[in-house]
């Protein structure tokens, strides 16, 4: 049985990831979506409100289940015997973080990472990924999708 998580980054509220999510459930036996105990968001409730949320989402859906958890992502990954950690990408300009969160995850843990762009109707950045960087100290321009060079 080939089992992923998609962890603490999924949000009932950001455009994209119930597709990342959905179309995951054709490459893997089961996803666990996990929601850090510590994952309260501002303006989207605390943790327990959100994963009632997902879970909501997914009702009936005997592929996925939703778990709080604590730690490193690759730790909770092993807790619930996955083989992956699933990674959503909204535009490409979100592959360069990726890759080096997969490197991680990698050198952490010896997890593989699959990510999967949304579908091209939902490949935007969303002001919630911005928010996330700004609040880690990145620049955020970095991370926009730039206007094609003519």
């Amino acid at each position: 049985m080939t089992k992923a998580i998609f962890p603490g980054s999924f949000d009932p509220f950001t455009v994209g990831h119930y597709d990342i999510v959905e179309r995951a459930t054709q490459l893997f036996d089961h996803i666990t979506i996990g929601i850090g105990h510590n994952a309260d968001k501002k303006d989207n409730g605390t943790a327990q409100e959100r994963l009632k949320t997902i879970e909501k989402l997914f009702e009936g859906n005997s592929q996925v289940d939703v778990q709080l958890y604590e730690g490193l992502t690759v730790d909770f990954a092993r807790e619930v015997g996955a083989q992956f950690i699933l990674r959503g990408v909204r535009n490409t300009t979100d592959g360069e973080y990726e890759r080096q969160m997969a490197d991680a995850n990698r050198d952490l843990g010896g997890i593989e990472t699959v990510v999967l762009y949304t579908r091209p109707e939902y490949a935007h950045i969303s002001s919630s990924l911005v928010r996330d960087v700004q609040a880690h100290g990145r620049n955020v321009s970095q991370w926009l999708p730039q206007p094609e060079k003519k």
